[in-house]
């Protein structure tokens, strides 16, 4: 038995490990620009003696990761060259950005919070987030995985076992439906799942037929429109009739491709879901009506091309205000160089990334784990021929670098007060905030019968004249 426990954990790894090289090929586009824009930038800035910060916030841009993450990494950076004599190199650089990328898609505990809504939603288990009291989160709930009916959870009226429901969504051109088919082989030879494809697509002249063919590729089964349920939403009810009664465990729903501003496809989606959480209804209500489940669909995923970068976020932003998106699926990234999209889209939506597309083969589509896809932006470890602890040893440098600009911070002198100078002293009109810290020590029982009203801007002159009118009122009072 002892082999079979060595043969398990040699699995795993190589697993881990054509994971890993699969995704830094498909990278290998977006690396290259990145790599090559970054040696150029500390080429200009020893050679011209250009601002490197001016360079490497050019190349992130073009890399992009969008104008939020760029901030932050120029103000760490800067915050880092802070006060140090040290020379930035490629690895501080290098080092800094992994985290900063990392800190983005919620995957690390180190830095800011700047990124806790994403932490959130995106990554609990691999992010050892610490909490206000300063204890470590004991939720384990991976956000990067599909979601899956669990056994624990009230079956559907009349079902015999689980289903799980995935809603797939998109706009044409995506490769939602070449994604489904994808998923439907995974599941199907990997989770050994009895799946259930539902050709919702009645809109896009061919999309049926493209979908038989990929449940024939995956060896699994198709629920395509006939005589009497021809519109998306009767599809899907029937499809979800034949996965209820037939015991299958996943449904794969296939939508209309669509743009955002389409309020009528819109609503139908719409419609779809409400159908879904209508058909896995669990319980009744006091008139006998199947109460809606509201936590299905499972998954509500929106596929986006690699190569739309950013230009697909208006779309995703509407899609998830109309639908509540779970997450995305990144696909063609193989041939994009614009993968650091997959940074700033899944910052601003707040949604964590499930899949991405590497390749056109069946078995292209790969479980997104946050650590391989930035290695394999940066070309750290593996995906840059190195070493497999490059990656440890760059969470090192920025954690060193972090502490050492912390503790230059602590010991730093204060600057001191000019010598003779009254605390309270300040521009005109002003008071020190040293001078504030010190007005609870003031004598207030002083004798304030001397104590005159000085407005803005008034000058000796004014006080001359309010005491002189004061003697003029008293010499009066003594002639009479």
């Amino acid at each position: 038995q002892l082999h079979m426990v060595f043969d398990f954990f040699k699995k795993a790894q190589t697993e881990a490990t054509e994971q890993m090289s699969a995704i830094a090929t498909g990278l290998a586009k977006s690396r290259n620009q990145l790599l090559y824009n970054l040696e150029d930038s500390f080429a200009l800035d020893s050679k011209n003696g250009m601002n490197l910060m001016d360079q490497l916030e050019e190349t992130l841009l073009q890399a992009d990761l969008g104008m939020a993450t760029t901030d932050d990494v120029l103000e760490e950076a800067r915050y880092l060259r802070s006060e140090s004599t040290e020379i930035f190199g490629r690895d501080e650089i290098k080092a800094l950005l992994r985290g900063k990328l990392l800190e983005a898609l919620g995957a690390s505990a180190m830095g800011s919070s700047e990124y806790q809504r994403v932490q959130k939603r995106a990554g609990k288990d691999i992010a050892a987030a610490t909490a206000v009291g300063g204890e470590e989160e004991t939720d384990n709930v991976n956000s990067f995985a599909l979601k899956f009916a669990s056994e624990d959870d009230p079956k559907p009226i009349s079902a015999k076992k689980q289903l799980t429901v995935h809603f797939i969504m998109g706009a044409n051109g995506m490769g939602k439906t070449t994604t489904i088919g994808k998923l439907a082989h995974r599941l199907k030879e990997e989770a050994g799942q009895k799946v259930l494809l539902a050709a919702c697509d009645t809109f896009r002249a061919g999309a049926v037929a493209q979908l038989e063919r990929w449940a024939e590729r995956a060896d699994v089964d198709c629920f395509s429109p006939n005589e009497t349920t021809n519109g998306p939403s009767a599809v899907l009810y029937g499809a979800l009739d034949k996965a209820i009664s037939e015991e299958y465990d996943v449904l794969l729903v296939d939508t209309s491709g669509r743009l955002s501003n389409n309020d009528a496809l819109t609503a139908e989606l719409v419609k779809m879901k409400k159908v879904i959480q209508k058909r896995m209804s669990t319980s009744f209500d006091e008139k006998i009506k199947p109460v809606p489940n509201l936590q299905v669909p499972h998954e509500t995923l929106l596929v986006i091309d690699a190569a739309q970068g950013r230009m697909a976020l208006d779309s995703a932003k509407q899609w998830n205000k109309e639908l509540g998106l779970s997450g995305l699926i990144l696909t063609k990234l193989d041939g994009s160089a614009k993968g650091g999209s997959v940074v700033a889209v899944s910052r601003e939506l707040g949604l964590p990334v499930k899949l991405v597309g590497v390749g056109e083969g069946i078995d292209d589509l790969r479980d997104f784990e946050p650590k391989s896809f930035v290695d394999g932006l940066l070309g750290i470890g593996v995906a840059g021929g190195g070493s497999s602890k490059e990656g440890k040893a760059l969470e090192a440098r920025l954690s060193e670098m972090r502490k050492e600009r912390t503790q230059r911070a602590k010991t730093a002198p204060k600057p001191s007060s000019p010598s003779g100078a009254s605390p309270m002293d300040g521009p005109a009109g002003q008071m020190t905030l040293q001078g504030l810290e010190n007005i609870g020590s003031m004598d207030m029982e002083e004798d304030v019968s001397e104590m005159q009203m000085i407005t803005p801007g008034a000058g000796a002159t004014q006080n001359n004249k309010a005491k002189n009118k004061s003697k003029k009122k008293k010499k009066r009072k003594n002639k009479k």
